[in-house]
C-alpha cells in the first residue's frame, strides 16, 4: 500500500509540473526599472513582486485567456489580456506615472499663495496679523514680500515698477473697488478689510491667471472663509477704539450668520504722539459688517459679506506756497460694499458665480487760511479753495465653469461684466459748479486649461478678451505658464502674459481717443519647498506700452495720448525658515528693480518716483510657551527713491525737469508682543490676547519724496505724519479658544 501511494503522488507531481508554465519579465517606467511592483493574474493567487532590478517570475497552472495586472503606488494600474497555453510567457511591463496632487509640480511663477487647502503656503491670516510692521493690514504684510515697494505717502501696492492703480484686489473672484480708505494728501491709507475674514491669499507680482484682468502689474486674490467651527463672540478694546462681534452656527452645521461693529477714534493716539498735521477733526471711523453662509449641498455653498464704513477727518498744514498761511483739508467718506458668491458642482462641472457692488461717496473740501484761520483767496492760489462731492457706483459679476479632465488637468472658461459710474461734482473758488460723469461697461470672456503631462511637467494656457465701452476698444491677451519638477522639493517655472487696463478715471476726460494701456510679462522662477523651509527666486522683465501722456491746455494738465512706454526688470529672492532656529519662524525677502517710464508729464523715460532699486525685509517671530507670549520683529530697508520737480515750460511748449535728486535710504524696525494669559476659568472656550506694537522703533528719518511750491522756489520733504506709532489693545474670544492655533502656527 505504501509503495502504491508513493507512485501515485509521484505521478501527480509529474502531471502538475507538466501543466505549469512560467510568466516572467521586467517592470519599468519611462526612466528606470521599478522594484516592489505587485504583478498578479486577476482573480487568482498566482503572482510575484518585482525585485531591485525590476524583474519578476512566477508559475501558474491556469489556462486560456486571462488578465494580468501590475500595481504600484504613484503609478496608473496596468491591465492586459494574455493567452495561457503550454509555452512560457515573457512580458515586459511599462507603468505610467499617476498624476496626483501630492506629487505633481505646482504652477507658481509670479505668485505667492497662502491657503488652507493649497500647498506652497507662504502667509496666512495669523501671519498677517502678527507681522510687526503690518498692524493687521493685509497690504502692509504683503509689502514684506519681494516685488512690493515701500511707498509711505500713498495707499496701495506698488509692484515691480507699476503704480498703485496697476494692482487690483479680488474677493471671492470679483473685483473690489475702494479696497483702501479714501486718499489723504501725503498719507498712506490702510485696507478696509480684516485679514481674519479670509482663508486664502494669493499675491501675484505678475503672470496671473486669465480669470483676472484690468491689472497691468499685480493681482491680490482673496478668498473668504466658509462655515465657522462653532458659534462664537468677540470683544476688542484698545487705545484707539472698540469692537464687538457675534458669529452663529446652526445646529445642523449647514448655515451660519454673523455681525460685527467697530469704532475707531485717533484722538488719544494723536494727543500722545505728535503729528505733522494739526487736526481740528481727529480721524473717526464707524464700521459694520454682516455675513451669512449656506451649505447648499456636499459640494455647494452660498456666501454673503456686506460692509459699511463712515469716517471723517480734518487738518491744517503750513502752506509751502505762502509762508504764514495754512492749507486745510477735510474728508467725509461713506462706503458700502456687498459680495455674494455661489459655488456648486453641477453635472460634472464646477461652477463659481459671484457678484459685488460698491457705493462710495467722498466729500472733500480744500481751503487756504491765514494765521487767524480765516479762508482767503490769493492770486495764483485761488484753486486751493474748492469743494468736491464725488459719488461712485461699481458692480462686478463673474461666472466661471470648470471641468476636471484626466488626472489633475482641467479646463475652465467664463465671462465677466464690470460696471462703473463716477460723478465728481466740483465747486470752484468762484462758486461755479462743474459736474461730470464717467461711465464704463466692460465685458470680458476668458478660457484657460491646466495640462499635466506628467507629475514633473505641467502647463497653464489661457486667453482673455475684454471690450470697454469707455474707449470702444477690444483686446486679446494670451497667457502661458510652464512648470517642471527638478527634484522631490524643487521646480522651475516660466510665465508669459499680456495684460491690459482701461485708463484710470482720475485722468479723464481726455482730449483725444485713448486705448488700453498694455504690459507684457516674462518671468522665470526657481523654487524649493520643504515642510519647514521655502526658497524661491525669480527674474522678470516687463514691457509697458500705450501708457498715458499728459499736456497742458487752458492752464490745466490733462491726458493727451497713449504715447507713453517703459520697462521694468529685476531679480527677487524669498527665504522662509521654521526649522533652523528652534521655536523661531522668520522670512527674508530681497528685490532688485531696474525700471524707467515715459508717462504722464515725464519729459522722457525716467526712473519713477515710487520705485527704489533695492528693497529688503526681514520678519522674525518667536513664541515662548512658558510665558504664552509671541515676540515679533520686522525690519525693512530700501535705497533712496528719485524725486523730480517737473514743470511745463510755456516758452518751449513742453515739460522740463527743474530739480531732481534722490531721497535718503528707508529704514524701519517694528516690534510687537502678543500675550495670551489664562484669565478665565480653566477649560473655558475663551481666550484673551493683549497686543502691544510700535512701528519705527528707533525713530529713523524717512523721506518719501519732495513737494514743491507753486512758483517752484521752495521744496519740502514728504515725511510720515509721525516718526512712530504705538498700539495697545486687548481682544477677547468667547466660544472658540484660538490659543492653540496661534501657538501651532508659530512653532
Amino acid at each position: 500500500m505504501s509503495r502504491f501511494l508513493f507512485i501515485l503522488l509521484l505521478t501527480a507531481c509529474q502531471l502538475t509540473a507538466h501543466g505549469q508554465l512560467t510568466i516572467s519579465g521586467k517592470v519599468m517606467d519611462k526612466k528606470s526599472v521599478l522594484a516592489g511592483v505587485s504583478i498578479v493574474l486577476v482573480d487568482t493567487y498566482d503572482g510575484a513582486t518585482s525585485d531591485s532590478s525590476g524583474h519578476f517570475s512566477f508559475t501558474t497552472t491556469e489556462k486560456g485567456d486571462i488578465k494580468i495586472s501590475a500595481t504600484a503606488i504613484g503609478y496608473k494600474p496596468f491591465v492586459q489580456d494574455i493567452p495561457l497555453g503550454t509555452e512560457n510567457i515573457q512580458l515586459d511591463i511599462l507603468l505610467k506615472e499617476e498624476i496626483t496632487e501630492l506629487k505633481a509640480v505646482v504652477i507658481s511663477a509670479g505668485s505667492f499663495e497662502a491657503s488652507d487647502s493649497k500647498r506652497g503656503t507662504v502667509l496666512n491670516s495669523i501671519d498677517i496679523a502678527t507681522t510687526a510692521s503690518a498692524n493687521a493690514d493685509v497690504t502692509a504684510a504683503l509689502k514684506t514680500l519681494p516685488g512690493a515697494q515701500q511707498v509711505g505717502e500713498s495707499e496701495g501696492l506698488f509692484v515691480r515698477g507699476g503704480t498703485a492703480g496697476e494692482t487690483k484686489t479680488f474677493i471671492d473672484g470679483t473685483l473690489v473697488n475702494n479696497f483702501f480708505f479714501s486718499s489723504v494728501p501725503n498719507v498712506s491709507q490702510r485696507g478696509r478689510f480684516s485679514p481674519f475674514i479670509f482663508k486664502g491669499t494669493v499675491f501675484s507680482a505678475g503672470g496671473y491667471s486669465a480669470l483676472y484682468g484690468q491689472a497691468l502689474s499685480s493681482a491680490v486674490i482673496l478668498e473668504s472663509i466658509d462655515l465657522p467651527e462653532q458659534s462664537s463672540g468677540a470683544l476688542g478694546i484698545s487705545v484707539i477704539g472698540a469692537s464687538a462681534g457675534f458669529q452663529h452656527l446652526a445646529k445642523d452645521k449647514k448655515s451660519s450668520w454673523g455681525i460685527n461693529y467697530g469704532y475707531t477714534n485717533l484722538w488719544l493716539a494723536f494727543k500722545a504722539i505728535k503729528q505733522k498735521q494739526t487736526f481740528f477733526k481727529d480721524p473717526e471711523y464707524h464700521s459694520a459688517d454682516a455675513n451669512f453662509r449656506i451649505k447648499t449641498s456636499a459640494t455647494g455653498i452660498i456666501k454673503y459679506y456686506g460692509y459699511l464704513s463712515a469716517n471723517k477727518l480734518g487738518f491744517r498744514t503750513p502752506s509751502i506756497d505762502t509762508p504764514g498761511y495754512k492749507d486745510v483739508f477735510t474728508l467725509s467718506n461713506l462706503n458700502i460694499y456687498h459680495n455674494l458668491s455661489y459655488k456648486e458642482i453641477i453635472g460634472g462641472w464646477k461652477m463659481n458665480a459671484g457678484f459685488s457692488f460698491t457705493n462710495n461717496r467722498d466729500k472733500i473740501e480744500g481751503a487756504l487760511e491765514n494765521e487767524n484761520e480765516q479762508k482767503v483767496s490769493l492770486a495764483n492760489l485761488e484753486t486751493k479753495n474748492f469743494q468736491l462731492d464725488s459719488k461712485g457706483l461699481y458692480a462686478n459679476a463673474k461666472l466661471v465653469l470648470e471641468k476636471k479632465l484626466a488626472g489633475l488637468s482641467a479646463f475652465r472658461f467664463g465671462t465677466e461684466y464690470n460696471f462703473s459710474s463716477e460723478n465728481p461734482d466740483y465747486t470752484l473758488f468762484t462758486g461755479e459748479k462743474i459736474a461730470g460723469e464717467i461711465k464704463q461697461n466692460l465685458v470680458a470672456a476668458f478660457a484657460e486649461t491646466d495640462i499635466y503631462l506628467t507629475n514633473n511637467l505641467a502647463a497653464k494656457l489661457g486667453v482673455r478678451s475684454e471690450h470697454s465701452s469707455l474707449i470702444s476698444k477690444l483686446n486679446w491677451a494670451p497667457r502661458i505658464s510652464l512648470a517642471y519638477k527638478l527634484g522631490e522639493q524643487s521646480q522651475a517655472s516660466l510665465a508669459y502674459g499680456i495684460f491690459y487696463q482701461s485708463p484710470e478715471s482720475r485722468y479723464l476726460p481726455a482730449i483725444s481717443d485713448l486705448e488700453f494701456t498694455k504690459a507684457t510679462h516674462y518671468i522665470a522662477q526657481y523654487q524649493k519647498m520643504g515642510n519647514s523651509r521655502t526658497f524661491r527666486t525669480e527674474i522678470f522683465y516687463k514691457k509697458y506700452d500705450h501708457l498715458l501722456k499728459t499736456t497742458v491746455k487752458d492752464n490745466r494738465e490733462i491726458v493727451s495720448s497713449n504715447n507713453g512706454n517703459g520697462d521694468a526688470k529685476g531679480i527677487e529672492v524669498f527665504w522662509r525658515d521654521r526649522k533652523s532656529i528652534k521655536g523661531v519662524d522668520y522670512w527674508f525677502s530681497y528685490s532688485y528693480l531696474d525700471t524707467k517710464r515715459d508717462f504722464l508729464n515725464y519729459p522722457y523715460a525716467l526712473q519713477p518716483s515710487f520705485a527704489a532699486n533695492h528693497t529688503a525685509s526681514l520678519v522674525i517671530k518667536k513664541f515662548v510657551s512658558k510665558f504664552k507670549s509671541m515676540f515679533n520683529a520686522s525690519y525693512t530697508y530700501s535705497t533712496g527713491r528719485p524725486y523730480y520737480n517737473i514743470r511745463y515750460d510755456d516758452a518751449a511748449d513742453k515739460f522740463a525737469i527743474y530739480d531732481q535728486g534722490k531721497t535718503i535710504d528707508y529704514n524701519s524696525l517694528s516690534l510687537s508682543i502678543n500675550y495670551l494669559p489664562n484669565i478665565f476659568e480653566k477649560g473655558a472656550a475663551r481666550n484673551t490676547v493683549f497686543v502691544f506694537s510700535i512701528t519705527n522703533v528707533f525713530g529713523s528719518n524717512q523721506v518719501f519724496g519732495y513737494q514743491y511750491s507753486f512758483d517752484g522756489h521752495r521744496k519740502e520733504a514728504i515725511v510720515p505724519p509721525s516718526k512712530r506709532f504705538i498700539f495697545l489693545g486687548a481682544f477677547i474670544s468667547l466660544g472658540v479658544d484660538r490659543t492653540q492655533d496661534i501657538i501651532n502656527s508659530n512653532l
